[in-house]
This record gives C-alpha cells, sequence and structure tokens, in this order.
C-alpha cells in the first residue's frame, strides 16, 4: 500500500503530471503509426494517451465536456470506453428513471 500512496504524491508534483500529459500526447500521435501494423494496436495506444491528457489536462477536459454536449451519444461511447465512473452512475441513474416510468403506467 506504501507504493499507492507515493504514486498520490508524485501525481501531486506539477513536472510529474506535465511528464504524464506529454506522454499522454505523444501516444496518441503515436497511435496513427501503430494503426498501420496489422491488429487494433492503435485504438489502444491512442486511448491510454486520451486517458493521460484527460487525466492531467484542465483545458483537455473543458474541450471533452463541450464536445459531450454537443454529441451525447459520441459522449456516451466515450465514457464507457475509458471506464469512468460518471458514466457507470448516469447509466444506473437511467435505468431507475426508466423502471419508475415503467412502475407508474
Amino acid at each position: 500500500m506504501a507504493w499507492k500512496r507515493r504514486w498520490n504524491a508524485a501525481q501531486r508534483v506539477p513536472a510529474v503530471r506535465t511528464a504524464l500529459f506529454a506522454i499522454g500526447l505523444f501516444l496518441m500521435t503515436a497511435s496513427p503509426a501503430l494503426g498501420a501494423l496489422p491488429g487494433p494496436g492503435g485504438i489502444f495506444v491512442f486511448a491510454a494517451g486520451l486517458a493521460l491528457v484527460l487525466k492531467y489536462s484542465g483545458w483537455a477536459k473543458r474541450v471533452y465536456v463541450r464536445f459531450k454536449r454537443k454529441h451525447p451519444k459520441k459522449g456516451d461511447w466515450a465514457d464507457w470506453s475509458l471506464r469512468r465512473r460518471s458514466a457507470r452512475r448516469r447509466l444506473v441513474r437511467r435505468k431507475a428513471q426508466e423502471a419508475a416510468g415503467e412502475a407508474a403506467e
């Protein structure tokens, strides 16, 4: 458990956050080259890079929120693919509302 505390402490250091953001950008830009190789490797590399960029950049989070508001279906797919907790909460809430609507009928 000590390694987890050390990792959490390291993530608060601005240089580490910047490095992780840069790695995310690198992964996103390298994904087309890996996409040319046989197999789905480029998709996974892009998703890993996107996850790093979204975690460590406030600007990227704002752009992502704007994208989700304009394109809700695509935003749902992106949330699902990134395994976001907020997406799971919304799904549970939506199912509960649908169940309540069916019970009222």
